[in-house]
């Protein structure tokens, strides 16, 4: 079902908000499961309703990277062209991360997305994608082995976390942001293990590079929690930082990935 067109937000002025300007919000909000979750109280059916909604959704999350081994998760702008610098670097990241031996998992969608799923792909490793319902319909790109499409931007993030050793963060937009500062916000509390975020495109970052600085000399952040976020533009430094802080630290080998159970209708990437 196609979502409903958001109206307007009523304009508050000297006039008041009119009782349409009213009901065509509550349609909104209320039209699909998506948006009347966010909507207020609900009934407790429709809460109850929810929950099965959120549970499925990290179900098939689970189940579809379960047999992934450990992976590597690529963040980026889905509005990247082929081609252009940061695609390519994305591409190329992707391939090395691929033959480190990594399973890199990417939103699913196209631009920086599709350049890390491609660099693993024709590299011959894992490629995954964490694909999103939108009203525009992201579409999944064609680098992938094995894709699940996820209702809740919650639920997916927790599925692009779960199962990697190591982030790598390309220029993005306002989800790009979002994706790594949840993550380093998890590993600076304690939440998540300290796994390399490795954060490429310095000419694009640097102003936000110079602004979590910022925050350290503010007192906002602990004054070690910007070295948590290692800065480059070199495959080979990226790749040494990968081996010292994701491979070595914890250990990884090469591993046979678990059996998949046919009667749980599990299949193997």
């Amino acid at each position: 079902m196609k979502p409903p067109k958001c109206p307007k937000l009523p304009q508050v002025d000297a006039l008041k908000i009119t009782e349409q300007e009213i009901i065509e919000q509550e349609i909104f909000e209320l039209e699909t499961p998506d948006q009347s979750l966010l909507s207020g109280p609900s009934s407790r059916l429709h809460n109850l309703f929810t929950i099965v909604r959120v549970a499925k959704d990290l179900l098939m999350g689970f189940r579809a990277l379960h047999f992934a081994g450990p992976c590597v998760t690529i963040f980026g702008s889905a509005r990247t062209k082929p081609g252009t610098r940061f695609y390519e670097m994305a591409r190329k990241m992707g391939e090395a991360c691929a033959k480190l031996g990594f399973t890199v998992v990417t939103g699913g969608g196209p631009g920086i997305m599709q350049a890390g799923n491609q660099g693993a792909f024709e590299a011959g490793g894992r490629s995954l994608g964490v694909n999103i319902e939108l009203p525009f319909e992201q579409e999944l790109n064609p680098f992938v082995h094995r894709a699940v499409t996820m209702r809740y931007f919650f639920t997916r993030k927790v599925v692009l976390v779960k199962y990697s050793y190591a982030f790598i963060v390309l220029p993005g937009g306002a989800g790009t942001l979002d994706e790594m500062f949840e993550t380093m916000t998890l590993i600076q509390t304690g939440k998540l293990k300290v796994f390399p975020i490795v954060l490429m495109g310095k000419d694009y970052w640097q102003p936000l590079m110079d602004f979590v600085y910022r925050m350290a000399e503010e007192g906002t952040i602990s004054h070690d929690d910007p070295e948590l976020i290692f800065f480059t533009d070199d495959i080979e430094d990226a790749v040494a930082h990968l081996k010292r802080h994701a491979v070595r630290q914890f250990g990884l080998r090469r591993k046979r990935v678990p059996r998949a159970i046919k009667l749980l209708g599990e299949k193997e990437v």
